[in-house]
């Protein structure tokens, strides 16, 4: 029994070292307003957009490596159900990113029709 609760303790704790090494990516710091942002405003906005999404997507890859380098380390000293734990948990973090990644994306590309009404709405004598 002592053996079992040592090699789940392990699990665990291996679990969570797996993702030490993968820091979640901070969103940009500033969606630009559509209705004030000037073309130059909104081109720094769409490269921190594409920036962070590449981050997110390096982020997804990191922590799904991490867990199947976990995984395969522990062989078969892991059970099946702490398996599936710690896959349940890497992708819950991974649709979680993917979750935050498409709110900034959302919210750009709102802007972003914003801007071109207006820039509409300037060209109309």
């Amino acid at each position: 029994m002592k053996a079992l609760l040592a090699l789940a303790a392990t699990a665990a704790l291996s679990a969570g070292a797996a993702y030490a090494d993968c820091p979640y990516p901070a969103a940009p710091d500033k969606i630009p307003d559509g209705a004030t942002a000037t073309m130059p405003d909104m081109l720094a906005g769409q490269k921190a957009v594409g920036e962070y999404n590449k981050a997110i997507n390096d982020y997804v890859a990191c922590i799904d490596k991490e867990v199947d380098d976990a995984i395969a380390k522990a062989g078969d000293k892991l059970k099946p159900e702490q398996k599936a734990d710690m896959q349940r948990i890497a992708n819950q973090k991974h649709n979680a990113a993917i979750d935050q990644l498409q709110t900034v994306a959302d919210r750009f590309n709102e802007q972003v029709k914003v801007f071109k009404a207006k820039a509409a709405g300037d060209k109309k004598p």
